[in-house]
């Protein structure tokens, strides 16, 4: 299918990391690269905002694929948001749990994390060392990121054997464990808290030990500047390399024609044709409003049919500024009286200082943030709420939470200063996320991985980016998707794939 402009058009759906990487590898292909995206900013839920006058960041705990030789770091780099000048934050640990006066932490170096787990829980000390041995192992899990795994050939496969011949026994020994599974295997309750405080308590237990490694092999960095700062580097990138962003501008459907897709028609009744068409978007929205169901790939049916086994994650986030003395970039799980989130009670949560970056300082002040865990019950909670409930039950929590952050840190009483409350409705309402899910399913010991083959049955000029098209998501998976849909639709036309 061609149209009449010299060069091929692709439509790119959604201004998102992996939208924006779609964009930049279209360029770079040589086609004439339009993005659609709903809201007012690029970068999706890679952004930030600002709050009287503070900044508050949504997206980058830590950003896989910083370390320089890896294939993840070329993709960055490629696509602008990083460079090999880009400044990370001085953050030294992934994070502490506190229980009953004691501190367990996991420093980024594991030697350190080892000698000090083990004084504090001696009774524990063989458990200790298999953890990090294993967490060592986990730092051969690199994200391939040259090319989709259906294009590889023999020696690829050789080679990932080859970089990664640990990682397979972390996957035997722990590919079928929760953390809470794992976590009992612990005599200390201090080490049982400190492996279920991170991630929900059903993800697998491999999936923590590789986000550790991550951090703790100097793959995990925090690029100064914040999330919205390293969206924006992408929006230029592309730009830079003649790629169309139009804001403010939502897609309504698509325009079906035999086997293709014709174009997309905009929600102020436009309708504008292209030769392909990438859509980024959350797959719950393009296959219940873009598409119809049928396409759908059956074992992404299988995961929104099966909640439990592939359940989704999200949060009830607050953030205030302080004035604080405590480590800068530090995350720290603390005990507190039990609160009703949701559907369910809790009695832990996490508080993170972000003064590592002078965007998050004002005054004297830094801004800290807290984060309980929800998951699908929780937001049909939230989802049940009428306007005016949504807004007294927020309101009412926030206070919850900063009762609880002054019982743990009584000396920021007279500092602490509220800016922000956001639920799993707001990145529904702001990026059509299912469930609110900030992330794609979660990695559960009875769920397989999804993974989509970027390509729809039926339709011959789309292809699938976006996080939701990999299991678990998140960033990586994102800005490789955008690649990995661009070298589809190029070895369709028999060219080279690489870009």
């Amino acid at each position: 299918m061609k149209n009449n402009a010299s060069k091929e058009k692709v439509i790119v759906i959604g201004g998102g990391i992996a939208g924006l990487s779609a964009g930049i590898y279209a360029c770079l292909g040589g086609f004439d690269v339009t993005i659609y995206e709903k809201n007012a900013i690029p970068g999706g839920e890679c952004i930030g905002w600002n709050r009287k006058g503070y900044h508050i960041d949504n997206c980058i705990h830590w950003l896989t694929g910083t370390k320089k030789g890896t294939e993840l770091y070329d993709v960055w780099k490629q696509v602008g948001a990083i460079s090999n000048e880009t400044e990370y934050a001085p953050i030294e640990a992934f994070y502490s749990a506190k229980y009953e006066g004691k501190t367990a932490t996991l420093w980024n170096d594991l030697k350190r994390t080892e000698r000090e787990l083990i004084a504090l829980a001696p009774e524990d000390e063989e458990e200790i060392k298999k953890f990090i041995q294993y967490t060592e192992y986990s730092k051969q899990c690199q994200i391939p990121a040259k090319k989709p795994m259906e294009m590889w050939g023999v020696k690829d496969y050789i080679s990932m054997g080859k970089t990664m011949a640990d990682f397979p026994k972390v996957m035997k020994k722990f590919g079928k464990i929760s953390l809470e599974e794992y976590s009992k295997r612990f005599k200390n309750p201090l080490m049982q808290r400190l492996m279920c405080d991170y991630l929900p308590k059903d993800y697998c237990i491999y999936a923590f030990m590789v986000s550790y490694a991550t951090m703790s092999d100097g793959n995990g960095g925090v690029p100064m500047g914040a999330s919205l700062q390293m969206s924006l580097r992408m929006e230029k990138r592309f730009k830079d390399l003649g790629g169309k962003i139009y804001y403010n501008t939502g897609v309504e459907k698509f325009e079906l024609g035999k086997k293709c897709v014709s174009g997309v028609r905009l929600e102020d009744g436009s309708v504008v044709k292209a030769d392909y068409i990438i859509p980024t978007v959350d797959t719950n929205l393009l296959f219940n409003k873009f598409l119809p169901k049928s396409y759908m790939p059956k074992e992404l049916k299988v995961a929104y049919d099966s909640p439990k086994d592939y359940p989704a994650c999200s949060g009830f986030q607050v953030a205030f500024a302080v004035t604080v003395d405590y480590s800068e970039g530090e995350t720290v799980f603390i005990d507190i009286d039990p609160i009703k989130v949701g559907n369910r009670t809790f009695d832990r949560m996490y508080v993170k200082a972000y003064g590592y970056d002078p965007i998050f300082v004002k005054d004297g002040k830094q801004v800290i943030q807290t984060c309980i865990t929800q998951i699908d019950e929780d937001y049909k909670y939230w989802k049940s709420l009428s306007k005016e409930e949504y807004t007294k039950v927020k309101e009412a929590l926030v206070k919850e939470v900063e009762k609880r952050i002054l019982a743990a840190f009584p000396e920021v009483e007279d500092s602490i200063e509220y800016l922000d409350a956001w639920t799993p409705l707001t990145y529904e309402r702001y990026v059509n996320a299912y469930h609110g899910s900030y992330m794609s399913f979660t990695t559960t010991p009875t769920g397989k991985s999804v993974r989509l083959k970027g390509k729809l049955k039926g339709i011959d000029n789309l292809y699938l980016a976006g996080q939701w098209t990999s299991s678990p998501g998140g960033l990586p998976v994102a800005v490789t998707s955008g690649k990995f849909a661009v070298q589809r639709l190029l070895k369709s036309q028999k060219r080279d794939i690489n870009i």
